[in-house]
């Protein structure tokens, strides 16, 4: 019986993580409250554990969750009139808001894919930043607010108030739970592409730590990509976000060494590299570009295209890149995207070329505290053999850099600098 039970446990995990945003959504369409959605929601569950042992995983576990759920509420509810007559006023703003989504649009046909309206209100402009990105994670992603809190490196509880306070800023601002109309749309689908973005670059580097990379994080938001590109498949920038996120993270086995050191681009063993993600990848980048002007992250899958189709560092079309930053610095005119070109311009014309549009950069205040910079100029010094210049940049880098393998990776750097005489011959 405890072996039945583990795997039944195991069970309702493995439904709870896939249709748990699912489920949220439709509770918070239903009820207008995203507290009471969580509340019954994890009763479900628990009901779950009790009934599926029994009688078995029903045919169809994401209505039953839902069925349970909506019935717990409704029996909250009735207990609590003030707290029932409060949610009738969100219920009809939600009611204003649009009519919910003909059941059928998911792959449980008894529980309607609502998760889009459940996006656009996680990644509400009217909540502050930080609180966005949590949101998504804890009500999409359906981590635990211990498990969030990991996710942005501060103590669980203050995860926890940073939640608490966001959902009351949703209640009491009655932000609605809907997706923006065709004219609204442009305005808002960016915000909730950031969210996704930053969740996922935190993943891929991370910006302090023992790890260069979190996966598990990573993993999260490459998931809820998935899903917003399916809810929304004819948004080219959804499109190229997805299959920006499929091409850099098709190199994550490559990008650390056995003790977990970071092992830099040029270096990466590219048949460590998945091909399965990366033929995924390439495939939408073609309908990211096509249909209309390209989007900053259409742009960038078209780079990241670029690198994954090269077999070495020699082999990758460098003038393409240059090219495609040069559209990327129209679109979204930042320091560090003109860093990232001037890295590919030395790639492409040599290292004094590139420290020359560096060296442009230096009063970037964007840049004063963004390792990359400094450690991208040391390269470029070394290679022209221009040592005690290369070793100062080394050591601004170094004070600068978030995490582990990164400070390891500059020390070695350094060290090597240190140690090479003067009469050390520059390298292209």
């Amino acid at each position: 019986m405890e072996a039945r039970a583990t795997g039944t446990d195991k069970a309702v995990e493995s439904v709870f993580r896939e249709e748990h945003g699912r489920l949220l959504a439709s509770l918070v369409r239903r009820f207008g409250d995203l507290d009471l959605a969580e509340e019954v929601a994890s009763e479900a569950v628990e009901a779950a554990l009790v009934h599926w042992p029994v009688h078995g995983v029903p045919d169809k576990p994401g209505a039953w969750l839902l069925t349970t759920a909506r019935r717990k509420a409704v029996d909250r509810l009735r207990r609590d009139q003030a707290y029932a007559a409060r949610l009738a006023v969100l219920q009809l703003d939600a009611d204003r808001a649009g009519p919910a989504p003909a059941p059928g649009t998911g792959a449980d046909s008894d529980l309607p894919d609502e998760r889009l309206q459940l996006f656009f209100t996680c990644a509400h402009p009217a909540l502050l930043p930080e609180a966005r990105g949590a949101l998504t994670l804890r009500c999409l992603a359906g981590l635990t607010t211990p498990e969030v809190a990991r996710a942005y490196l501060v103590p669980p509880a203050t995860m926890a108030q940073r939640i608490v306070r966001a959902k009351k800023k949703i209640r009491e601002a009655r932000i609605p739970f809907r997706v923006p109309d065709a004219d609204e749309l442009p305005g808002r689908l960016p915000g909730v592409l950031q969210v996704l973005y930053s969740i996922f670059t935190e993943g891929y580097t991370a910006s302090s730590g023992p790890r260069l990379q979190r996966l598990d994080l990573a993993e999260e938001a490459v998931r809820l990509a998935r899903i917003l590109h399916r809810l929304l498949p004819a948004e080219r920038e959804v499109t190229g976000l997805l299959a920006l996120m499929l091409l850099v993270h098709a190199r994550r086995a490559a990008r650390t060494g056995p003790t977990g050191e970071l092992v830099l681009l040029e270096d990466q063993d590219r048949d460590r590299w998945d091909r399965t993600m990366i033929d995924e990848g390439l495939a939408l980048v073609p309908p990211a570009l096509t249909g209309g002007p390209p989007g900053p992250y259409g742009v960038q899958a078209a780079i990241a295209a670029l690198h994954d189709e090269a077999t070495d560092l020699t082999t990758t079309d460098w003038p393409q890149i240059v090219a495609l930053y040069d559209v990327l610095l129209t679109l979204t005119p930042s320091p560090v995207v003109a860093l990232n070109r001037a890295a590919a311009v030395a790639m492409r014309d040599g290292p004094e070329a590139g420290l020359a549009l560096l060296d442009d950069l230096a009063g970037e205040e964007r840049l004063r505290g963004h390792h990359p910079y400094p450690a991208a100029r040391a390269d470029l010094l070394q290679r022209l053999g221009r040592l005690p210049e290369a070793a100062a940049a080394y050591r601004q880098a170094l004070d600068l850099a978030g995490t582990e393998p990164e400070r390891a990776h500059l020390r070695r750097r350094l060290e090597a600098v240190e140690q090479a005489g003067p009469d050390t011959p520059a390298h292209p």
